[in-house]
Formats: structure tokens, sequence, C-alpha cells
């Protein structure tokens, strides 16, 4: 049982996967404080609030219900995702194509399986009629 413990923690997928979960949890603290200290300031410029907290508050019964609470945390995600998807996502893919340029890399379009059976079935089919 601890040689397969052994075998499974040494491989490379675990290893890999240990190495992207703390080059991601750093990495989140960079995106929360570019969210925090830039994107939610520019929001509460032009909203006059940081937060929506206090907006849409229903009361029912004596409980609150603090929809604005829920609105900041979508709002929040949004932000994350944007900030994700323009300051990583667009420069690597950017990055990718211009090194794929570079090597003379074209992309070959991808066929699939039935679509490729359907070609060669058409094909054997053809040759066939032509005897």
């Amino acid at each position: 049982m601890i040689k397969g413990f052994k075998e499974f923690i040494l491989q490379g997928n675990v290893v890999d996967l240990a190495v992207a979960v703390v080059i991601g949890t750093a990495f989140a603290a960079v995106i929360n404080a570019l969210v925090e200290s830039v994107l939610m300031p520019l929001i509460s410029a032009l909203v006059g609030s940081p937060d929506f907290d206090s907006f849409a508050v229903v009361s029912l019964n004596g409980n609150q219900l603090l929809f604005g609470v829920l609105l900041t945390q979508i709002v929040n995600f949004l932000l994350i995702a944007a900030a994700i998807y323009f300051v990583v996502v667009v420069p690597m893919n950017k990055i990718i194509e211009a090194r794929k340029r570079r090597l003379g890399i074209e992309d070959e379009e991808e066929v699939e399986p039935n679509t490729q059976l359907l070609t060669e079935i058409r094909d054997l089919l053809q040759q066939q009629a032509t005897r």
C-alpha cells in the first residue's frame, strides 16, 4: 500500500498539479489586488459606492434579504474573470500565435471521427463505382 502511494505521489501529474495549485494561489492574490485596488475604485467612481451591499435590501418577517451582497459578489466574479481574460488569456493566445507563425506551424483543421469515417466510405464507394 505504501509503495502504491509513493508511485502515485511521484507521478508527474501530481507534481504538476501541486505546482499549479501553488502558482494559482499566488496569482489569485495578484488578480484580487487588481480587482480590489484598481477596478472596484473605478466602479466606485462611476457608481458612487465600492459595493452594492446596501442595494435591494428586502425585509421579510423581520429577516433581511440582502440581494445587494449577491450583486456585489457577481460583479466581483465578472471583474476577476475579465481581469484573467484580458491580462492572461489574450496575451498568451497572442504569444502562442506569434510562436506558431515564427515556427511556420499552421493550424490543422481537426476533423470529427464520424466525418472522417463518412468521407472514407464515400471515397471507397466512388472508387468501386468507377471500376
